[in-house]
């Protein structure tokens, strides 16, 4: 348990929150949401004792231990990975530092034996002997082989830092754990391992996430920072978000009864908890419909930027055909041999182990890499805009964003460039910005108004949820997902995949899997499981 009392945190002049009590307790996970800069990460610092609070205490229930998700990649690099590990329970880690180094005393005396025995007993009671097992298959189960679990972190790569350091925060069982971003760099099984892990965790967990089906298959409540307060909702983000939106347009319809009003959130819980109820996840969205209730629905207050795709004119039934296209890097094979043709109304996610190989196929199919084989061909009715994986060479320029998005429009007047800008929530004196110093997530919103204004047909877009904010990514979602032209896209976000995607191409060296299907289907299906550790390991 976590208790968060009259906290306040001010930088400078600028308030992040103020007057924050807040209880979170045991069997419950909170996904915790909110703007870029709102204060996420810096809460959960917070709560941590990282960084001290204006006013105001944090507690924990009597003898609990916090665990924190280490965004440190270095801090670990003199240590063996299974040390590191085992680290993550810092008493239990002191106590085997205290017992060593009184076995390896030369002059070992009976006032030492009694301070061992001591020990022995605490190490038992908290599980030290299986402390080394523990930590292995915590680490195995993260994709870390057994072959370096001896190996020093200095020697790891960013990757296999990343999931070392988690099985640090999950080691030993805290009472209470704080992950911030934990899904980054993880694979989509280790996602899956980890979405079923924290589900079933009867502890206190706060996690912040930009990934949406993560949090909505982990979260019993979520905890809205918003104007400088903090506010926790019973219910995971999709009905957070839903019910928000369903409260905020009752606001707008000022005429209707409050009566019908109440009926029509009561009607939005049922449905909201019968969908829960049947769905697949694990206990804590059981748990979560326990707890929802008409209180919890209050308008939503976020701005959401206007992402709206306008193809010019309708594709014919040519998309774009690919014929034997391979590519390598630095003599590693990324595809080989790939046969495409997409169909009208396609909108194909690619897949792959290496996310090299789909930045590689669509730098390809946009003319700005040359394969190693093979040829590619759009139709003639097409017009395609890109989402490059990597924007920096866009923005090594000292234009205002005015200027910057008028060199992709042909028409340059003041309204019409303002209200491209308006819709990416860039107003009044923002315009005048240099491009140079904009976030990773202002970039991304610039990048998406350049494609905007070619009102393109097919869409290709590499990792576009890539820095964005979740009011972003949520609307960027709905969009696509009424998008009448075809999109071939790659994404970390199992949510934007599910809900837009109608096909899958899995990019190996071997050749490809092609299934006119949607993610969900495909990477529970155990023939394709089977496929594609063939198609890897050939």
């Amino acid at each position: 348990m976590i208790t968060v009392a009259d906290l306040k945190i001010q930088f400078g002049k600028r308030i992040l929150f103020h007057s924050v009590n807040i209880k979170f307790t045991a069997g419950n996970c909170y996904g915790i949401i909110g703007a870029n800069g709102s204060g996420k990460s810096t809460l959960l610092k917070v709560i941590s004792g990282e960084i001290g609070s204006n006013t105001g205490h944090i507690s924990l229930g009597p003898g609990e231990r916090l665990s924190v998700l280490s965004q440190d990649h270095f801090a670990f690099d003199e240590y063996t990975v299974l040390n590191t590990v085992l680290k993550g329970h810092s008493q239990l880690w002191d106590i085997m530092q205290k017992k060593d180094a009184l076995y390896a005393k030369p002059d070992f005396s009976d006032e030492d034996g009694m301070k061992v025995a001591g020990l022995e007993d605490t190490f038992a009671e908290m599980g030290g002997w299986n402390a080394e097992s523990d930590a292995a298959t915590l680490l195995g189960e993260l994709g870390i082989k057994e072959e370096f679990h001896f190996t020093l972190m200095a020697d790891m790569s960013a990757k296999q830092k990343v999931r070392v350091l988690l099985a640090q925060a999950l080691f030993g069982n805290p009472d209470n754990l704080l992950l911030d971003e934990p899904t980054n760099d993880l694979d989509l099984e280790t996602v899956m391992w980890l979405e079923n892990y924290l589900s079933n965790y009867e502890n206190t967990v706060l996690v912040v996430s930009h990934d949406r089906h993560f949090l909505d298959a982990i979260s019993t409540h979520t905890v809205d920072i918003d104007f400088g307060k903090i506010q926790t909702f019973a219910g995971n983000y999709s009905f957070w978000y839903q019910s928000s939106q369903l409260a905020l347009r009752q606001l707008q319809k000022q005429n209707k009864k409050a009566e019908e009003k109440r009926k029509e959130l009561l009607e939005f819980i049922s449905r909201f908890s019968a969908n829960v109820a049947k769905s697949k996840q694990a206990t804590s969205r059981k748990k979560m419909i326990e707890k929802l209730n008409i209180e919890d629905i209050k308008p939503s207050t976020r701005k959401y930027p206007g992402i709206i795709f306008s193809p010019e004119r309708e594709a014919g039934d040519k998309i774009l055909e690919v014929s034997g296209l391979s590519a390598s890097v630095d003599g590693k094979v990324l595809f080989n041999d790939v046969d495409l043709y997409a169909n009208k109304g396609d909108k194909i996610v690619f897949l792959s182990k290496d996310t090299r190989a789909m930045t590689a196929f669509f730098e390809i199919i946009n003319g700005n890499q040359k394969a190693d084989a093979g040829t590619y061909q759009w139709g003639q009715t097409i017009t395609s805009a890109y989402l490059p994986f990597d924007n920096s060479k866009f923005f090594r320029s000292e234009l205002s964003l005015f200027d910057w998005l008028c060199q992709f429009s042909t028409d340059t007047s003041d309204l019409y460039i303002r209200g491209y800008l308006g819709k990416m929530l860039f107003a009044g004196e923002e315009i005048f910005k240099r491009v140079d110093v904009l976030s990773g997530g202002e970039k991304m919103r610039c990048m998406i108004s350049k494609m905007m204004l070619k009102n393109a047909n097919a869409l290709v877009l590499d990792t576009p949820t890539n820095h964005l904010d979740l009011e972003s990514i949520q609307a960027f979602n709905n969009n696509l997902k009424k998008f009448p032209g075809s999109i071939f896209m790659s994404s970390h976000d199992h949510e934007f995949i599910q809900t837009i995607c109608n096909r899958v191409i899995e990019l190996t060296p071997s050749g490809i899997i092609d299934k006119l299907m949607d993610y969900d289907d495909y990477i529970t299906d155990e023939k394709i499981k089977v496929l594609r550790e063939k198609m890897y390991n050939d």
